[in-house]
């Protein structure tokens, strides 16, 4: 998985006056857990802009002005109600040896015949929840709807989950596609599977996001 650099300097001083200055000079208070102890720090906010306003997943390299390097996930984030600006970072620390849980992008590969015969797709896990060790974490996973009918489905066992183990039942579905008021039945399929297509979907359905 890519890595971003957040280069920061370690906190003195955590108190309510320090973190308002902090901020007031455009620096994001943050605070890096999963070590031995928690380690407060700062960074610039527009250090976060790649990490954050960004619908792909990273991790972090924070680098600290004494040297000391980590690498780390983000793990929560608050942001200003009324102006959306970062207000504070929780980071988990990662080690190689120690499994982590992340949510992973799916990228839809190929063209699913049923969307081209008027069927609709609907791709409700555009991300998937995984646990795995730092070095197995993918920047995405990979789901081929090029086989894709309507009233197919595809389930999360049809996806290659990189040597990390899913956390969602095996009969979850990542991508379908739907009959729509427009769709004309695949040629190749029988009247049982177009019947059960157009049961289960006999209104039109938008794609929808997760």
């Amino acid at each position: 998985m890519k890595s971003i650099t957040i280069k920061g300097s370690k906190r003195e001083s955590v108190g309510k006056v320090a973190t308002k200055a902090l901020r007031n000079a455009g620096k994001v208070p943050c605070v890096l857990y999963g070590g031995e102890q928690a380690l407060h720090f700062s960074a610039d906010e527009l250090s976060f802009k790649n990490l954050v306003y960004t619908p792909n997943v990273y991790t972090a390299t924070i680098e600290l002005e004494s040297g000391e390097k980590f690498s780390a996930i983000l793990q929560d984030i608050q942001f200003h109600p009324v102006t959306d600006k970062i207000l504070h970072i929780d980071f988990f620390q990662l080690f190689s040896d120690k499994e982590v849980t992340m949510n992973i992008p799916v990228k839809l590969v190929g063209n699913a015949p049923g969307v081209m015969n008027g069927g609709s797709l609907r791709f409700p896990k555009r991300k998937l929840r995984v646990k795995g060790l730092p070095d197995n974490l993918p920047d995405f996973f990979n789901a081929d709807i090029s086989k894709l009918k309507i009233g197919s489905k595809l389930f999360i066992t049809d996806i290659d989950n990189n040597n990390c183990t899913f956390l969602h039942p095996d009969n979850t579905v990542v991508v379908q596609v739907r009959m729509s008021r427009n769709a004309s039945a695949d040629e190749e399929d029988d009247d049982e599977g177009t019947e059960e297509g157009a049961e289960e979907g006999a209104e039109a359905t938008a794609p929808a996001a997760e």
